[in-house]
């Protein structure tokens, strides 16, 4: 299975590089196949390479529902209180 995730370009960096932002962490990822990334842009990210641009609020409406998965697990994950 192969995961891509939206990543915002936060800075542009020397040699086809670049800062991206997912959710407060951010990490050097390579921009060779999205040279036209600006900072500020949304880009998917898979395995250290943007593999391509995004729609800002395609962007926006994946990481909202990447967010209430880790909400309903966070939920899930709780004790339900003791038995009496």
């Amino acid at each position: 299975m192969c995961l891509a995730l939206p990543s915002r370009v936060v800075e542009r960096l020397p040699d086809d590089q670049a800062l991206v932002d997912l959710g407060g962490v951010r990490k050097t990822v390579s921009i060779a196949l999205t040279p036209e990334a600006q900072v500020g842009d949304y880009v998917i990210v898979h395995v250290g390479h943007a593999i391509g641009l995004l729609d800002p609020e395609e962007a926006e409406r994946t990481l909202a529902l990447f967010a209430e998965l880790e909400a309903s697990q966070a939920e899930a994950s709780q004790p339900t209180g003791a038995a009496t």
